[in-house]
């Protein structure tokens, strides 16, 4: 199994558990001289099944990610704490020029004092594609390496 399918089952196996755990919460409590519309005690005992799935699933998939080099930047766990680390930089110069330009502010009457500005906003934006990019690019690598990587056995 390739990396990228083992990342889509976990996505998938993610989101059952989620649905499970709603419906355990829905049925958890009836009225007395009702039934639950679903067995809350099957449902918890199938989450269980898919979260043992889960946690087999994420041990592989971290242990591949801990072993599969990505060129230039070392291990695919490498450029993912990478790729996480330039979202983070590029929200922050992204806000940062926002507020400096005035975004999401109030309006500003004549009678009111001045605002001014204390940060280059072009400077920033032209930083902030600079990351745009880069992202994009290490996106593109990662993607490629969960469809060649194999999945490392348990």
């Amino acid at each position: 199994m390739k990396l990228a399918e083992a990342l889509a089952l976990r996505a998938d196996a993610s989101r059952r558990v989620e649905q499970l755990r709603a419906r355990v919460i829905g049925n958890a409590r009836h009225q007395e001289g009702e039934t639950p519309s679903e067995d809350p005690v099957a449902l918890l005992a199938e989450a269980d099944g898919v979260l043992d799935s889960l946690e087999t699933l994420i041990r592989r998939i971290n242990r591949t990610n801990s072993t599969v080099a990505v060129a230039p930047e070392g291990t695919l766990t490498d450029a993912l704490a990478r790729r996480d680390v330039l979202r983070l930089r590029h929200a922050l110069l992204t806000g940062a020029a926002d507020a400096a330009a005035g975004r999401g502010g109030a309006r500003q009457l004549r009678s009111e004092l001045k605002m001014l500005t204390e940060l280059p906003v072009a400077e920033l934006r032209a930083r902030a594609d600079v990351l745009a990019r880069e992202i994009r690019e290490l996106d593109m690598r990662i993607q490629r390496t969960n469809w060649e990587a194999d999945l490392l056995e348990d």
